[in-house]
């Protein structure tokens, strides 16, 4: 998880943007007479952001009784991710993260935008920047309409949480044939317990346990030829571990809580891997 700057578009300039675009003059007159309603809503999500209290919002039907929610989905799917006047703030948003890398997970290439409160329950987010994350479709795909019920349901949001600071995803190796990985969160024991629920929550939700396991495997096959050259002379035990430690410390220097960190800290942990647990396949 990537934490990234907050946009510096609003929700009501989006909104400008999107009636200029709209033929309907029904339509358009509607969504002008509804900035207003954007802007407060706008406000109001910015102040439960940042006390990680989103899951307090309330959804509607409607944005302020002027736009019903359909026509908000067809706003944003229509006009804001296709029209000309609309398509370089939408792609502008998307090229937030660090070489597109997804921020949910770390690992996928952003495809698109989600709605971090989803535009089926909260319609008055339909455009509104803050709310909109770039995502890969994975992600994308597996959040669907997930919407918190409590603080420990909401997932970690780029724009407001930063959870780099300290490490908290560990790796531990499972032995067998082959090697796996598998991912657990720890955070440091003063860490409030809604934040550790909310992580927790994150990997559920975006599958990325499973995900992270996958690349794991594949990092391993990867080294194989190499440890085994390392492991031709005498004391190679030491030598891989210490090699698989200074991977990790590498890996953190970009991300504490990268899966390629946990990855080789769990590998160089484990005196069965450094011993030849690595040629198991």
């Amino acid at each position: 998880m990537r934490s990234l700057p907050k946009p510096d578009v609003t929700g009501s300039e989006v909104l400008q943007l999107c009636a200029a675009s709209i033929r309907d003059p029904d339509l358009k007159e509607r969504l002008l007479q509804a900035e207003a309603v954007v802007e407060a809503a706008e406000e109001l999500y910015r102040e439960h952001g940042e006390s990680t209290e989103l899951h307090a919002i309330k959804g509607t039907d409607t944005v302020g009784g002027l736009v019903s929610r359909k026509e908000m989905e067809r706003v944003y799917n229509g006009t804001f991710v296709k029209s000309r006047k609309t398509r370089s703030t939408y792609a502008k948003l998307k090229k937030a993260c660090v070489n597109d890398i997804c921020p949910l997970c770390g690992q996928g290439t952003v495809h698109q935008l989600d709605h971090y409160l989803p535009i089926t329950s909260f319609p008055v987010y339909g455009v509104t920047a803050i709310n909109l994350v770039p995502a890969c479709s994975d992600c994308n795909k597996y959040k669907l309409i997930h919407a918190p019920a409590n603080a420990g349901e909401q997932t970690i949001h780029p724009y407001f949480d930063e959870v780099d600071d300290e490490q908290w995803l560990f790796g531990e190796v499972v032995e067998g044939t082959p090697a796996v990985v598998r991912f657990v969160v720890n955070p440091p024991d003063h860490w409030d317990a809604v934040q550790v629920k909310r992580l927790k929550t994150h990997l559920r939700i975006y599958r990325l346990g499973t995900l992270y396991s996958t690349h794991a495997a594949v990092e391993i096959s990867n080294m194989r030829y190499a440890l085994k050259m390392m492991a031709a002379t005498p004391g190679f035990a030491e030598r891989i571990s210490k090699h698989l430690r200074e991977r990790a410390e590498s890996c953190a220097q970009i991300h504490k809580n990268s899966w390629q960190r946990a990855t080789f800290d769990a590998l160089a942990d484990s005196d069965w891997f450094s011993s030849g647990g690595f040629e198991a396949t």
